[in-house]
């Protein structure tokens, strides 16, 4: 694995103090993280942690309820439809299930992010698809429909589309789940190839152990809401806090039950 690019300018993407409620549930607490210019950075942590929640709000799709998520130094929530048009163009998404339109072929897939932000003439969104599937491994399948990729193609496919607009941050959600193991060693490989050639800054969301070690220059253990500590990959293994080694080994926490509160929370609001 490359080391990450320093950069001289700041980080692309601080995260301060954040917060996040359902309801009053609160789902992130005070959670602060940076993401530095070129570096991979894996966000994890078991179900429930707020992982996904806190991808939602680095895309912009919720507001914090307080703090703040600035990405290349613009606090998202301040910006106006216009600028927030425009920065995402720099942003780059690979969901989970990849959420390639199955009316659409592969290359019109790959194909839309220019077609919808920019006034290139079609001939040349055509050249640049094809280049961007040629970096994922899938020249010669952009007539295909998504129903007739399997999963990995899947996958790569949806990453072709995240890049094709060379962005200069890029999001994964969850991008080894449901591979096998050596399709999924082979998207991790692919993912540091495109961080070194793209220069690009990278968050991945995920539960994959492995995977994250592959990949990660840093990591992120969100634990209940909060960060539970970010390191490099050495330094999350060598961890001997409980907690972080509860989550590596997959060990579940055993629970204790206050009767007194269970039985007042059973009974709330009951008449």
């Amino acid at each position: 694995m490359s080391a990450c690019v320093e950069s001289a300018v700041g980080p692309v993407i601080e995260v301060e103090d954040l917060v996040a409620c359902y309801g009053n549930q609160r789902i992130l607490d005070r959670v602060s993280l940076t993401v530095r210019q070129g570096e991979i950075m894996v966000i994890m942590g078991g179900s429930g942690s707020g992982k996904s929640t806190l991808l939602r709000y680095l895309l912009g799709l919720r507001r914090p309820d307080s703090g703040a998520v600035r990405i290349f130094g613009k606090d998202i929530a301040r910006l106006s439809s216009a600028e927030w048009r425009e920065l995402r163009k720099k942003m780059g998404v690979s969901f989970q299930g990849g959420a390639l339109f199955s009316s659409m072929t592969v290359g019109d897939n790959v194909c839309m992010p220019l077609r919808e932000h920019t006034r290139l003439d079609e001939k040349t969104i055509r050249i640049m698809s094809r280049m961007k599937l040629e970096v994922v491994n899938l020249a010669g399948f952009e007539h295909l429909m998504p129903a007739q990729l399997s999963g990995g193609m899947i996958k790569r496919a949806a990453l072709a589309r995240a890049i094709v607009m060379d962005p200069s941050v890029l999001f994964f959600d969850e991008p080894s789940a449901g591979l096998d193991p050596v399709v999924a060693a082979d998207l991790d490989r692919l993912i540091l190839r495109i961080r070194d050639a793209l220069r690009v800054s990278i968050v991945v969301v995920t539960h994959e152990l492995e995977s994250a070690f592959a990949i990660a220059d840093r990591i992120a253990l969100l634990d209940h809401g909060r960060i539970l500590m970010v390191g490099s990959v050495d330094e999350v293994q060598r961890s001997d806090n409980q907690r972080v080694r509860n989550l590596l080994t997959r060990t579940s926490e055993e629970q204790v039950v206050d009767v007194e509160e269970y039985l007042c929370r059973l009974t709330e609001g009951v008449e």
